[in-house]
């Protein structure tokens, strides 16, 4: 059985899962590069019931370009974001990939927001995109 760890910065706030990733995706809204500090998102995407939360969060609510709420879960020590969800979608939870610290995690299959990707950045592989 597969097993990853997520983790703050400190460690004090931690993702366990038991599966894959139902989905592995990045994302290129300015939202996203705003959050991440970088030119893009990079998320996997897990069935919340495969996933165990350790640790203290603080929460941030943000209303996305199409409507969509997220509220993403960080750590109120070191003010890393560990794993966040979208309403509508409560069955799911997303984690950024960089948590993980795994080189070894599965490539993303999508990569959305692309009218908003940088004009030096290529996505490489088999990946579903989408402006």
């Amino acid at each position: 059985m597969t097993h990853r760890t997520a983790s703050c910065s400190c460690g004090q706030l931690q993702a366990h899962v038991c599966t894959e990733p139902v989905r592995v995706s990045v994302c290129h809204c300015l939202a996203c590069q705003r959050r991440t500090g970088s030119v893009f998102g990079a998320q996997a995407r897990f069935d919340k019931s495969a996933v165990t939360l350790t640790g203290i969060a603080k929460e941030f609510v943000r209303t996305g370009d199409e409507g969509t709420r997220a509220t993403f879960s960080f750590c109120p020590d070191c003010g890393a974001t560990v794993y966040y969800t979208f309403s509508g979608n409560e069955d799911a939870i997303a984690i950024p990939v960089g948590a993980f610290a795994d080189p070894a995690f599965p490539a993303p299959s999508f990569s959305v927001y692309e009218e908003r990707m940088h004009n030096w950045v290529n996505i490489p592989g088999e990946v579903t995109h989408m402006a």
